[in-house]
């Protein structure tokens, strides 16, 4: 779940929240490593001005089980230079070990971290990193300086997201600002989660070149099913869903119609209507314009 709030300046009062699910596919890998996966989701989007879209995605793309770079393809993540994938991790690193996710260095803090999942109503074991960096957004939100803290947890015996936590704070020189926040965790995967009890331990301890071994043999099994809020997009030069411009949300709703000066109907024909007196002539009595200099009836001169 995406949500953009507690705004200041021009953001007083707006929020938007976006709500996403979705799945990520692993179908097959090659000898050389190479990792074939699709990807799709759909979309819903509303702000507090009551409007609402909604969207979809879905594709194909490769990523290397060796690095962890996109290979071709991406699952619909922009404005990144040779990326890492989000959803996976080597699951051997130890703690204060680095990687990155898309393009954000990551430090392992734990390796047997017990982690709540809101899907099974219960914690299971993780490996929990963080990442912390800042970036200029300049994109129709405005420009603003935004710094971010991602928390993100893994299960130990894949190296699979299980979940995160990302939290971003932008402002600018003018006041204004807002606190933008994406939280995801997994509903259903094809792998067991190891929910935590006592005495448990953290697994992980072979390196990801060698998991890519077996991983041929099970791949076509794993696939992380229903990802709540999969669109973790665009960290390092985010796009948020288009908001309202400012005018729509301190004035929520439809804009007025234009003013349209143009006539609906033709004009209307002037008529001016002239009255003439009518008098009778003193010889014949017939009616004759008062204006007339003779009777056209009988000749005689009007006076």
């Amino acid at each position: 779940m995406e949500n953009l709030g507690t705004g200041t300046g021009n953001y007083a009062g707006y929020s938007e929240q976006t709500i996403v699910n979705g799945t990520e596919t692993m179908n097959g890998v090659s000898t050389d490593g190479i990792v074939s996966a699709s990807y799709s989701y759909s979309s819903t989007w509303s702000n507090s001005t009551g409007t609402t879209e909604t969207g979809s995605s879905s594709g194909d793309f490769t990523f290397s089980s060796i690095t962890l770079l996109y290979v071709n393809g991406t699952d619909d993540q922009t404005g990144y230079v040779n990326p890492t994938v989000w959803f996976y991790m080597d699951n051997s690193i130890p703690n204060g070990g680095t990687f990155y996710l898309l393009n954000t260095e990551m430090t392992v803090i734990s390796t047997n971290y017990s982690y709540y999942l809101p899907s099974l109503n219960s914690s299971v074991n993780a490996i929990f990193a963080q990442g912390a960096s800042n970036y200029q957004r300049n994109d129709q939100y405005g420009q603003f300086t935004a710094t971010y803290t991602w928390n993100a947890y893994f299960d130990p015996s894949t190296g699979y997201i299980i979940g995160y936590s990302y939290v971003e704070h932008d402002t600018n020189s003018s006041g204004d600002g807002f606190t933008y926040t994406d939280n995801l965790y997994v509903s259903s995967t094809s792998y067991s989660l190891a929910t935590t009890t006592a005495g448990n331990t953290s697994g992980g301890n072979s390196s990801l070149t060698q998991y890519a071994g077996y991983i041929a043999i099970i791949i076509l099994a794993i696939v992380i099913i229903a990802i709540l809020v999969y669109a973790l997009s665009r960290r390092s030069r985010r796009t948020l869903p288009k908001h309202p411009s400012q005018q729509q949300y301190l004035h929520p709703g439809p804009p007025p119609p234009p003013i349209d000066l143009t006539p609906n109907e033709p004009p209307v024909q002037q008529i001016v209507i002239k009255e003439v007196v009518k008098v009778k002539c003193r010889y014949c009595g017939a009616l004759i314009d008062s204006t007339a200099q003779t009777c056209p009836i009988c000749g005689a001169p009007r006076t």
